[in-house]
């Protein structure tokens, strides 16, 4: 018999947490692309209170003619073809990338911030569930071993070797994947949604302090997007270890629940 298919089922992830799952993942991915296409009206990040097409930007997605590039403080990249100029357009991101599929700031703005709302209440719920349950002490606070830099450095060194836990160890979260989903959960999401609320004038005279904050509309406007970034940088890291790890094992854990614990590596 094979020595996966004999390992036992867990139920490793309750129903709240799969849930929360799929609704942040669709609120993101919509938000992602929604969020690209408004950047293609004006492709230009600055720091401050101000911005316009004169001023400086630390960065620049734009194209010169059929030439696309990327410029980062100061430095231009050249990316033909995958963004400034890409299929046919002289967008910053190519249609494939962007909801609608065709320039629209309305309807992008539309569909930004309705999944924007979604998203706020679905983890303000989660959050709510986690404390209550004891899901966030329990299952993603990292113990005091977990916290050793020793530890820290044997689990990053496991990954790059792509030694994943195994037994009885995979029943538990490692401690990148709670650094990483902490980060997300107290971090990213967080900038993500105080930075977007200042683009709204209302939540502006609301929350007038807000912006000042931090430092500014064009400020806000920047740290944005580097959120954005990172929750995109996440999502890709993520795939690729669900991938690595074993999607059928890891998908029907997120769907249904029950995880099949790899068996332990023998000697």
């Amino acid at each position: 018999m094979n020595a996966m298919a004999s390992s036992p089922l867990i139920l490793r992830i309750r129903w709240p947490v799969r849930l929360w799952h799929w609704i942040n993942a669709l609120s993101v991915f919509i938000m992602l692309m929604s969020g690209m296409m408004i950047f293609n009206a004006h492709p230009r990040l600055y720091w401050g209170k101000f911005g316009a097409n004169f001023d400086k930007a630390w960065l620049e997605i734009g194209n010169h003619g059929a030439r696309g590039y990327v410029a980062l403080a100061g430095h231009e990249v050249p990316t033909t073809g995958l963004l400034g100029c890409a299929q046919s357009t002289a967008l910053a991101f190519p249609p494939i990338l962007t909801i609608p599929s065709s320039y629209g700031l309305s309807a992008a703005r539309g569909w930004h911030f309705f999944f924007a709302w979604i998203l706020v209440a679905s983890l303000v719920a989660f959050l709510v569930y986690a404390l209550i349950s004891g899901h966030l002490r329990r299952d993603l606070a990292l113990t005091r071993e977990e916290r050793r830099p020793s530890h820290l450095a044997q689990d990053l060194w496991d990954h790059a070797r792509l030694r994943f836990p195994r037994g009885e160890a995979a029943r538990r979260y490692n401690p990148l994947q709670k650094i990483a989903y902490l980060s997300v959960l107290g971090i990213l999401l967080p900038l993500l949604i105080l930075t977007g609320l200042t683009m709204s004038p209302t939540m502006n005279a609301v929350l007038p302090w807000l912006l000042d904050l931090l430092g500014g509309r064009q400020s806000a406007r920047s740290l944005h997007f580097i959120a954005a970034l990172g929750i995109a940088g996440f999502i890709a890291v993520h795939l690729l270890m669900v991938v690595l790890a074993g999607p059928i094992n890891e998908l029907r854990a997120m769907i249904t629940g029950w995880y099949r614990l790899p068996p332990e590596r023998r000697p």
